[in-house]
């Protein structure tokens, strides 16, 4: 399984720590969205130091295919498509590559390798936030909430 980590607060009255664990975690930005496998050694402990500005869950390979089509960019700002996964990469296509992180047989993160930018840019959500950004999920939006990742991404397409 992989997790989908999304920042969802900013700069402002972060902590020294937080920071560095965000640039660590290649979310400079919010609203910035980014895949890791749940097995890699330390991710557990990042996720826990980066909670006051994070949300993270399982990812379906459904919403991450769709979320590679639209938001997936390569080098120079060109959207990934069948074609370039077919060619660079040796496999059917988007689908079977989100199947595929989504199975940790591909780090997702390593893909910069081969001109993938290994971060998506999303808008805020359609809607807004349901609850509070400064307080943990389910009481408000930050930390850990499972498959409920999947319809917040969704909705920030």
């Amino acid at each position: 399984m992989a997790y989908l980590i999304i920042r969802i607060r900013g700069e402002p009255d972060q902590r020294p720590e937080v920071r560095a664990t965000l640039n660590e975690l290649r979310l400079r930005r919010i609203f910035t969205a980014v895949v890791y496998p749940d097995d890699m050694q330390g991710i557990k402990e990042m996720l826990r130091r980066a909670q006051p500005a994070i949300t993270w869950g399982e990812v379906s390979p459904d919403v991450l295919a769709s979320l590679i089509a639209k938001r997936g960019r390569l080098v120079g700002d060109k959207p990934i498509t069948d074609e370039w996964v077919k060619e660079r990469l040796k496999l059917s296509g988007i689908r079977e590559l989100a199947e595929k992180v989504t199975n940790n047989e591909i780090k997702y993160y390593k893909l910069d390798e081969v001109g993938v930018k290994p971060f998506f840019r999303l808008h805020p959500p359609s809607g807004g936030f349901k609850r509070s950004v400064k307080k943990l999920y389910p009481a408000g939006e930050l930390g850990y909430r499972g498959k409920e990742i999947n319809d917040l991404v969704l909705r920030m397409f």
